[in-house]
């Protein structure tokens, strides 16, 4: 941080007891005269002075790392149930539940001195983000981002981690975005940061949904309990801003009176640069949102006009080719669909090619959903290998074809080529799935590889033959 946080002492520290005041009842063994400098949940991340959190996970729990984090230098527990160890420790129900609680505390509240406009829902969240946070720039906002393709804290930008960084990370940042100068910050809100209790704590200048379509049922088990992720986060927001032109955003907004709803049928004004019909509802997201915390008309046109492209969003790759190539995000069904559409109005009389895969380790169910969607709207289908992260990349594809007459190749390279060999004038080539990602997952590395840059590749050889 650049300066010490609001609620810190001058040296950036904070007796631990105003922390167990922060996170409600709790038992609290070895109670001692603790100054703590730092919150981590993560041994990697501890430092001396550090509360550490120890968090149950699915593959290790945080109990089990107690003693090397006191060997780092840790000098006070959140457990759940008490240990052998000689810190003092605080005794929660749930220790992720109290990390954001600590975090606000720590960091003084920042989101009280920021306004915080966050984006959710299962398609459009990184497209809106951007196309806000241009908003926000042209209005003199001084917007911070959060998303999944980049992060930037005053003038610094900085690769991604998760989505939707954990408690006291996000917090962290939200403190150092103050300190930088920001006046506002554009987020990414995930359903399951809000089941993981990441984002608690957190004030919405405004709240944007998208749209609600089947992804993450792995996690969250239903549509139901996906839905709820995502509508438990609108309690924390100033002012909602709803897609109604989606079932579950006519659902959400049914149940909030004050909601700035809009469709796609709403009027847009300026000229937006994006591809994509789908790409309109996400300007109206973006333009409702700045309207809401009275940013003027002038600002949003000329915010959304400046937006050229987002990273891996149906980005154009263009080598002078007499056809279209496009690399887009969708992973999921609904908006495999969403852009299977939008390349057939591009196409015309053309074909639509689209080149696509499941990630490995995630939820099975969409991807013969995935397979029939593309079959339905999409002239030539070659189905490949994503991420298949710990999964048989042929069991996968296997699950997506399902009986289908869709082509196979499970090389991702060469199936890009095939796709960008076999296109004529006028066609559409979609490639799906990745998007803005760098590198390919599987059980035992990550290698690079860019779809953008793959495409690039076949695209220049076949203006050179050998």
């Amino acid at each position: 941080m650049d300066e010490p946080s609001r609620g810190l002492d001058s040296a950036g520290e904070m007796q631990l007891e105003r922390l167990i005041a922060a996170l409600g009842p709790a038992e609290v063994v070895g109670r001692a005269p603790v100054e703590i400098r730092e919150l981590a949940y993560d041994t990697r991340r501890v430092t001396p002075g550090v509360l550490f959190f120890c968090v149950p996970g699915t593959g290790v729990d945080g109990h089990n790392l107690a003693n090397d984090a006191i060997e780092a230098g840790a000098v006070a527990l959140v457990v759940e149930r008490r240990l052998p160890v000689d810190v003092p420790q605080v005794i929660v129900p749930s220790a992720r539940a109290a990390m954001p609680k600590a975090a606000v505390a720590f960091f003084g509240d920042p989101t009280r001195e920021l306004d915080v406009l966050a984006v959710t829902g299962t398609s459009g969240k990184t497209t809106t983000a951007f196309l806000l946070a241009s908003i926000l720039e042209i209005a003199n906002r001084r917007p911070a981002l959060l998303s999944s393709i980049e992060r930037r804290v005053g003038d610094d930008i900085r690769e991604p981690t998760l989505n939707t960084p954990e408690a006291i990370d996000l917090q962290r940042l939200f403190r150092e975005m103050v300190a930088a100068g920001n006046e506002t910050c554009v987020m990414e809100a995930t359903s399951i940061a809000s089941t993981k209790r990441r984002l608690d704590g957190t004030r919405f200048a405004a709240l944007i949904f998208t749209n609600l379509s089947q992804d993450h049922l792995d996690f969250h088990g239903t549509m139901d309990d996906y839905f709820e992720a995502k509508r438990r986060l609108f309690a924390q927001a100033e002012r909602a801003v709803v897609n109604v032109g989606d079932e579950y955003g006519r659902r959400l907004a049914s149940e909030l009176p004050d909601a700035i709803t809009f469709t796609s049928a709403d009027e847009l004004d300026g000229r937006l640069h994006l591809r994509g019909a789908f790409n309109r509802e996400n300007a109206l997201a973006a333009a409702a949102a700045a309207k809401a915390i009275g940013v003027s008309e002038d600002a949003i046109t000329r915010g959304l006009e400046a937006v050229r492209g987002v990273p891996g969003r149906f980005e154009l790759v263009d080598e002078g080719q007499p056809f279209t190539v496009l690399v887009d995000y969708s992973h999921k069904p609904g908006a495999l669909e969403t852009v299977l559409r939008a390349a057939r109005e591009l196409a015309g009389d053309g074909r639509v090619i689209c080149v696509f895969g499941a990630g490995g380790d995630r939820d099975r169910d969409k991807r013969p959903l995935m397979g029939r969607i593309s079959a339905r709207l999409a002239d030539r289908v070659i189905v490949t290998s994503d991420n298949p992260r710990s999964e048989d990349p042929a069991a996968i594809a296997a699950e997506i074809v399902d009986g289908l007459a869709l082509e196979v190749e499970l090389d991702r390279r060469r199936a890009i080529e095939r796709a960008v060999e076999d296109a004529r004038a006028g066609d559409v080539v979609v490639i799906a799935g990745k998007g803005h990602e760098r590198g390919q997952q599987f059980a035992d590395r990550t290698i690079p590889f860019d779809d953008r840059e793959v495409a690039r590749e076949a695209l220049r050889r076949l203006r050179t033959p050998a």
